[in-house]
């Protein structure tokens, strides 16, 4: 099944797809079966700090399976002005950033990105469809259905007991 979400509708993140940083197409088929924490980033936010909590999650979790995966975005206060290359090299520097970054995408509008058309969708909350500021936070179930909204202001470690438990459903599959 050759399907990347373009514009049709899915029901699972394992079909979308989406372009790192540095240019290389990542199938997100390639995590299926494992929990995935996505975020839309930036680089000059309040919340930037978050990145330090981002990275901590990732070492420790990803060899149980977790999968960080970064968004950058500048949909908000312009507040991630930079190019590809200068927010992969801030992120390195600055946080020792080592989970993917995607390219810079947009998370709400005609050109929202299919992946968060997708967690949008199926993290219903309170906070409606529109994704409110950057770091705004979705963790993905194994299933590649179950999704949990987090808001920017929520620190990466306060996930810890979530990701645990989408840790050991992975482990109950």
């Amino acid at each position: 099944m050759d399907h990347t979400g373009g514009m049709a509708e899915t029901d699972s993140l394992y079909t979308l797809s989406f372009t790192t940083n540095d240019g290389k197409p990542v199938s997100l088929s390639d995590f299926e079966g494992k929990p995935v924490l996505i975020v839309n980033t930036a680089s000059k936010c309040g919340f930037t700090p978050q990145y330090e909590g981002l990275q901590e999650l990732h070492e420790q979790y990803a060899d149980k399976g977790l999968v960080v995966l970064g968004f950058p975005c500048d949909q908000f206060a312009h507040q991630e002005p930079g190019d590809d290359e200068q927010i992969a090299q801030f992120c390195s520097v600055n946080y020792g950033v080592t989970f993917p970054l995607s390219t810079k995408i947009d998370v709400n509008g005609k050109n929202t990105h299919p992946v968060f058309s997708f967690v949008k969708k199926q993290a219903k909350s309170g906070l409606g469809s529109m994704v409110k500021w950057n770091f705004t936070k979705f963790l993905v179930a194994p299933d590649g259905r179950t999704v949990k909204r987090y808001s920017p202001q929520t620190k990466p470690d306060a996930l810890r007991d979530d990701i645990e438990s989408v840790l050991a459903e992975q482990t109950d599959q």
